[in-house]
């Protein structure tokens, strides 16, 4: 059988497996509890458990399938942007408030594509941020400031 079939298909089953089984973990540090009481672990181990089911899955797939293509190159550019992105967002949210950095996190992401323009990011950042604001701040009445203290509103 040659391994080359599915490789793509067995990579992400692995990642699957990986954070599946880190969920699984970290749960059993927690109380489990029952399906009718749970405790603060039960979620993260069925989350684990889904997740480590769903790669095992992909990972067969992978292993079954036909022949598959190459993988192609790696997206450099867009995986640091989305990590850049995801580390802004949570080294900011209090500091700058919910909207700006929910709106940098956006750009950023959105500028992340292989045929990304300006114009359309910034459609796309402000849209999300003002649905983040309308759920998370008005409906949910999260506890984050809009604004931020690094503002100085």
């Amino acid at each position: 059988m040659d391994i080359r079939r599915g490789l793509s298909d067995i990579l992400a089953g692995s990642v699957f497996l990986v954070f599946g089984l880190a969920f699984a973990i970290g749960a059993a540090t927690y109380e489990i509890g029952t399906p009718l009481q749970m405790g603060p672990g039960y979620f993260p181990l069925v989350l684990g458990g889904l997740l480590v089911l769903l790669g095992l899955v992909i990972v067969v797939k992978g292993l079954l399938a036909g022949e598959g293509e190459a993988i192609g190159p790696v997206p450099w550019r867009a995986m640091g942007l989305i990590a850049v992105a995801v580390v802004f967002f949570g080294a900011t949210v209090r500091g700058l408030g919910v909207g700006p950095s929910v709106f940098v996190t956006t750009l950023l992401s959105a500028l992340a594509g292989h045929q990304a323009r300006i114009v359309p990011a910034v459609v796309i950042a402000v849209g999300l941020t003002a649905l983040c604001i309308a759920i998370f701040i008005a409906a949910l009445q999260l506890r984050l400031p809009l604004l931020g203290p690094w503002i100085g509103f």
